[in-house]
């Protein structure tokens, strides 16, 4: 193997630079990983999960979801395993990367000389995995005893829709066995000095308009076209997502999540440059906060297209109606134990919608609070961006934030229901 610029074999971790963390030098073996769509390599990610689990003293159990796409939940049990559990979720996946914008290999997980590491990952979600894994080995090491059991799971696809990862295992009984009170998933970076959390999420619907129309010769004006049709749609849309981005611009309340945006995303229609077409298509990305009559607004677009023309209709590639939201009221057990935990840390949170989908959406809608929450602060946003990087000090810092949390979290009292 060939060493990368700071001279650790790359795809192995096992001769670390000198001084360097030995967490910093285990989150950069994992990056390097490439579990990468469109075909992730997720047994290296399960070898690896592994050999964890077996460095913890640890059970693992896996399960195999679809072919080839497996969840893997290493299980720390606490000293009442009959009351709800603490999930500590993760995915294993991460999206592609366009390797000419990179300033070094996307998976060579370079460290340069502030601390700053760059691979795909970094920030979605491999760090937080990562700082799961370490929070729980000082724990352990410490002869820490937890009340309630602990569960930290990897699961695949998240960035391709969660449908072979959380969507379907949600449903599976080895999921309900979890018996799960509360979890974790991820969040984002925060470029200031708090902490961003998050504690819902907006509904992604995929929708695609098909507009119907005369065909012709192009030398003519042919009355009723699907380009006319399609043109009063595009329009209606992007005239409410207009309306949308001055409400976030004008009000100071009001972040990604709390509006509606509306992004076309697809255009298909015409066989040659001289022929009207029979028919065109246009697709949007919807992302909808829990905020919004969802009724009401499917009503607006069966209205728009309607305006549009004769025969107009559309269908959803994609279309979430789950508005449960995770409760940030003091008075909440769980949320009680997190926001004071970190508070005792000195550290600012931020709540906040969700502006586009993780696999907390699936957990919230079979009724289980979940928060959002990567914590980098200080940290530009850059998940699914070119030069994804995650300073070592903020990553280390994230260990010990959870370090705090999840005893917290699994020292929460048994509550009334669960005696």
């Amino acid at each position: 193997m060939l060493p990368d610029k700071d001279g650790i074999d790359v795809g192995g971790g096992q001769s670390p630079p000198e001084g360097e963390d030995p967490s910093v030098s285990l989150f950069r073996e994992y990056l390097r990983l490439k579990t990468v769509h469109p075909e992730p390599d997720y047994d290296a990610a399960l070898r690896f999960l592994d050999r964890i689990a077996e460095e913890l003293g640890l059970p693992i159990k896996k399960i195999e979801v679809f072919p080839g796409r497996v969840v893997s939940i290493m299980t720390w049990e606490g000293t009442d395993p009959t009351l709800k559990s603490i999930l500590l979720n993760s995915h294993t996946d991460v999206v592609p990367v366009f390797q000419e914008h990179w300033k070094y290999d996307a998976f060579s997980a370079f460290k340069d000389a502030e601390g700053n590491i760059y691979a795909r990952g970094s920030q979605d979600m491999k760090c937080v995995t990562i700082q799961y894994i370490q929070a729980v080995r000082r724990l352990k090491a410490e002869g820490r005893k937890l009340l309630r059991t602990v569960h930290l799971m990897s699961v695949p696809d998240e960035e391709v829709g969660g449908y072979k990862g959380m969507e379907t295992f949600v449903k599976h009984p080895e999921f309900q066995k979890l018996n799960i009170g509360f979890a974790l998933d991820e969040g984002l970076a925060n470029p200031g000095e708090a902490f961003t959390v998050f504690y819902g999420e907006r509904n992604p619907w995929w929708i695609t308009v098909h507009c119907p129309g005369s065909p012709g010769h192009g030398s003519r004006f042919v009355e009723n076209t699907a380009a006319e049709k399609l043109r009063h749609v595009i329009n209606s849309f992007l005239d409410f997502r207009e309306k949308e981005k001055h409400r976030l611009n004008t009000s100071e309340c009001f972040t990604l999540g709390d509006v509606t945006t509306v992004n076309m995303t697809m255009v298909k229609g015409g066989v040659a440059y001289n022929v009207i077409p029979a028919e065109m298509d246009v697709s949007f990305d919807l992302r909808i906060p829990p905020t919004v009559n969802l009724q009401d607004f499917e009503r607006q677009i069966k209205e728009w297209c309607r305006e549009a023309g004769e025969d107009v209709t559309y269908k959803f590639a994609q279309k979430h109606m789950n508005q449960n939201v995770t409760s940030t009221e003091e008075s909440d057990p769980w949320w009680n134990a997190f926001s004071t935990t970190c508070k005792a840390m000195n550290m600012t949170l931020e709540k906040e919608i969700f502006p586009a989908a993780t696999d907390s959406r699936f957990i919230r809608a079979v009724g289980i609070p979940a928060i959002g929450f990567s914590p980098m602060n200080k940290t530009p946003i850059l998940l699914h961006d070119h030069n994804e990087f995650l300073n070592e000090q903020v990553f280390l810092k994230g260990i010990s934030v959870f370090e705090r949390l999840i005893p917290a979290l699994a020292g929460v009292p048994a509550r009334p229901n669960e005696a």
